[in-house]
């Protein structure tokens, strides 16, 4: 069941709780496609953001000589959490899923599970 872009943005979308979703190219923080349900949520910020968060765990884990790859990144605010998924099809290299989720309105293992069925099926 693979989706596009936008299929896969609009499905991160109906993870209960979802405030806003982006497929972000970390290499250049650049985002390929973004929803947000929130004005006061800036997917352009929140993507360069993010993208430097994912660098520098790529780079720690380097200099750790870590043979492992990041499964997800999590996030903890007051209200929110914030889930940074790389992408690990050859074809997603260099890509991450984010979801920013309201901690009030959704389930933390749910919407972690659900972004793993969408990165999986992401078609580039």
């Amino acid at each position: 069941m693979s989706m596009t872009v936008d299929a896969a943005l609009k499905e991160a979308m109906g993870v209960d709780g979802a405030i806003g979703a982006a497929l972000v190219d970390y290499t250049s923080g650049l985002s390929l496609g973004a929803v947000s349900a929130s004005k006061e949520l800036d997917l352009t910020v929140a993507a360069a953001g993010n993208t430097e968060i994912v660098r520098a765990k790529m780079r720690t884990m380097e200099m750790l000589k870590m043979k492992d790859a990041i499964e997800d990144i999590l996030i903890t605010l007051g209200r929110q959490y914030h889930v940074i998924m790389p992408l690990t099809s050859r074809a997603g290299a260099g890509l991450f899923l984010y979801l920013a989720l309201d901690k009030a309105r959704g389930n933390l293992a749910l919407a972690r599970y659900q972004m793993r069925m969408i990165a999986e099926n992401i078609e580039l």
